[in-house]
This record gives C-alpha cells, structure tokens and sequence, in this order.
C-alpha cells in the first residue's frame, strides 16, 4: 500500500491541473437538464476489494497522473445510486420537462436525455457505457425490463426509450462538438471522470488533497485520492476518487456526508474493458414503428405552444406576465457570501415576498401544511424564515423574500444570512 500522503494545494497547482486536463472524452455529448450537480452513484457491492502494493505516489502525482490521462476507448458497467435524503425525481423529470417544451409521450419526447437523464438523480441504476473516441459513444440505462439508450456517433445523436418505443434525434455538429454553438450536448452525468473533474476544478486554498492508500475497483489497481474541506460548516466531509494506477482514469467516485451515514454521491465501474469496443455499438436505425422526433421539431413545437398560450390571454395579462418577466431577472444576480466550501448564495425574490403563511390570499391550508412538512422554522439577525434540507444542499427562505442556498449546515446558512443583514 502507498503510505499516505498529503498536500496543501494553492491556486498554482490548481491552474496546472485545469490547465492540463483534458476533455472526457469518453462521455456521451447530451441536453441534460441542470440538475444539481453532482447526484449519481455507484453501490459499491463487488466493486472493492484487496488492498494491492502499489509504489509511492504523491498527491500532486497522482492528480497530473488524471489530468494527462488520454484513454479514448473503454466500455463497461457503471451502477448508480443516490441518497439525498429528497424524494425520488423520476416523475417529477418529466413534468419539469414538459414545462421547459421537451414534452413526453405524444409529444414525442419521451426520449429526449433532458427527461431521461434527470431520472440518474435519485433512485439506483445500472448503466452500460462504449465509448471509441470523440464522435462515438453509447450510454444506456437498464430498467427493469425496458432500456434508455443515448447514442452518439459522429454527427448524429439518438435517444431510444424502449418503454415507449419512441426516438429522439439531434444534430451534433462540429462545433457542438469543439464546444460551439450545440454546446446544449453536454457531458452526461454518471461516470466517475465527470465528477472527478468538477471536484478537482475546485480545489484551492480551502481544500486538503491527499493519497489514502489503494484498493480494487472491477478488478483493477487504484490509488484512493481524498479531498477535504479545510473550513467547518460545509455539508460535504470528503470526496474519494479511486483513479487507476495504470491508465490515470477515475474509476470510482465516493461523497461523504459531514453528517456521516451512507455515501450520498457514489459512482463508478463494476466492469470496466479498455479495448476498443466493437463498431455495432454505435450503430443505430429507428426501430419498426417507432415515433421519430427530430430536435428542432421539438424545440418549433414548444415554441408554437408557448406563442399560443401568449396569444389566448387578454393585454392586462400578458402586461403582467411580461412584467414578472422582468421581475425575475433579479434572480440572475445572486451575491455569494464567504469563499470554497462554505460560500453561499444569497437570492433576492422579486416582489420581496417569502412564502405564504396562515391567512395569506390564495394560500390553500393544504399546500402550506406540505411546505411546513419539509421546513423548519428558523430565527436569527437576519429575522425568520423557513429552512430546507436535503443531507447536501440546504436552503433558507426568510419572511422578507431572500434566500440564502449553499452545500453548508444549518448554523452556518443562518450565520451567512445574519451577516448578510
């Protein structure tokens, strides 16, 4: 085992480290919708084992040893699991996705990855990844007798929902693909190099990076790279990226609440081949009967939607729609107080109003005792509020219409806003 090691990372090894990493390129390019970042796992059942003699590495080592990684080939199987202590998403995925025109079943979207993908953020799954090179990968996500599949190959991306028998095509055009304007395709969630990569973009002055010795991820030699919030306050206790020893590539993706109990984020391979997988892989043809849905037909046919609905109200409603419109430009502006792993957002509500309460017009009794269900009622400076909690991210609502949202704990969110008063 390699003894341990640490190091005190300063923004010169930070830039150095963004500075040489690649892209991942092995991920499959996708319109997710943004879920907050980081919610997909691995259940580690088989997937440790042993403890293998490696030789010495430091942790500024083995963090250039990820960023020079180049492997381009790779198929496997990722299982996933999350616990956020929040509901289950997967059907509220689809109604924020029709909401945002994605649509689903006549619509013809059911396939979209903006209302499939989101279901990766709660729950447990199995995944089955491909990947050769920039223009070929292939992610799907097993279900119990049905199969979602994201295929990209070269200048075509394909979404098939199995259940529902219905395809969704998008154009990946070249600069979509160097980052340009179909940027909307972006790096699906779920592969131990995607979250990697986040946390390693931000490490810094307040954050602790060292090398806890080694272990076995599907059947391969890995160093454990853990980092550490420095500052107390911070939700988060510490993230462990088991990166092979051999080819640089993340493996495995382990979050630890500070609260301690099972990994809230946990993500990482099962099996995992570095050949080039074979070319079938990437091929795809609509099957026999499928509903086809080609992107911007989605995209006109929300817009058509929207110009409708816009164009049924009367003038004083439309006047006060566009009005509110302005109004949550505020939104876009968020003050972050404090620094690294206890910053948080600070949120003006347009109007200054915080939620309703007992005797409020247009406040249903039911609808505030399920608020008054997943808050807590708080008091500092700052006045009172309502918080809610999830084991990572925690947010406060004050009576006055702000709200303050960060990965910290309830005494540091009422300290933030406190001094924000």
């Amino acid at each position: 085992m390699a003894p341990n090691d640490s190091a005190e990372t300063n923004g010169e090894a930070t830039g150095t480290v963004v500075g040489r990493r690649k892209a991942a390129r092995y991920i499959v390019p996708l319109a997710v919708a943004g879920v907050a970042a980081a919610t997909i796992g691995l259940v580690p059942a088989l997937a440790d084992s042993g403890d293998p003699d490696l030789p010495e590495i430091t942790a500024q080592e083995l963090i250039e040893k990820i960023a020079a990684s180049d492997e381009e080939q790779l198929s496997g199987t990722v299982k996933v699991s999350t616990d956020l202590g929040i509901p289950s998403l997967g059907g509220l995925a689809g109604s924020f996705a029709q909401g945002a025109g994605v649509g689903s079943g006549s619509d013809g979207a059911s396939a979209s990855p903006d209302a499939k993908l989101m279901e990766l953020a709660s729950g447990t799954h199995t995944l089955r990844v491909a990947v050769d090179g920039e223009d070929k990968q292939r992610l799907s996500v097993l279900g119990e007798g049905s199969e979602y599949s994201l295929v990209h190959n070269g200048d075509d991306i394909w979404g098939y929902d199995s259940e529902s028998n219905e395809v969704y095509h998008a154009q990946a055009e070249g600069k979509a693909r160097a980052g340009g304007k179909a940027a909307d395709h972006k790096a699906a969630p779920g592969t131990p190099k995607q979250f990697a990569d986040e946390a390693l973009a931000a490490v810094g002055d307040t954050t602790s990076v060292t090398v806890d010795g080694t272990a076995q991820v599907a059947g391969r030699d890995a160093y454990k790279l853990v980092i550490k919030p420095k500052q107390s306050g911070s939700t988060i206790g510490s993230i462990t990226v088991a990166v092979d020893a051999s080819t640089g590539v993340p493996l495995k993706f382990t979050l630890a609440p500070s609260s301690g109990g099972k990994a809230a984020v946990d993500a990482g391979f099962t099996k995992v081949d570095f050949a080039k997988p074979d070319a079938s892989s990437f091929s795809f043809t609509p099957p026999k009967g499928a509903k086809v849905t080609e992107a911007d037909e989605a995209k006109a046919g929300a817009e058509k939607k929207g110009a409708e609905k816009k164009g049924a109200a009367d003038k004083g409603a439309a006047d006060k729609a566009q009005k509110d419109l302005g109004a949550l430009e505020g939104f876009k502006g968020a003050n972050v107080i404090g620094e690294g792993w206890t910053a948080v957002a600070k949120i003006e509500i347009p109007g200054g109003a915080g939620l309703p309460t007992q005797g409020s017009d247009g406040a249903p009794e039911q609808a505030l005792q399920f608020l008054d269900a997943f808050g807590d009622k708080v008091t500092g400076d700052f006045g009172s509020g309502t918080l809610f909690k999830t084991r990572l991210v925690n947010a406060l609502m004050t009576d006055d219409g702000k709200v303050y949202v960060g990965a910290v704990t309830k005494d540091a969110l009422v300290k933030a806003a406190d001094t924000a008063k």
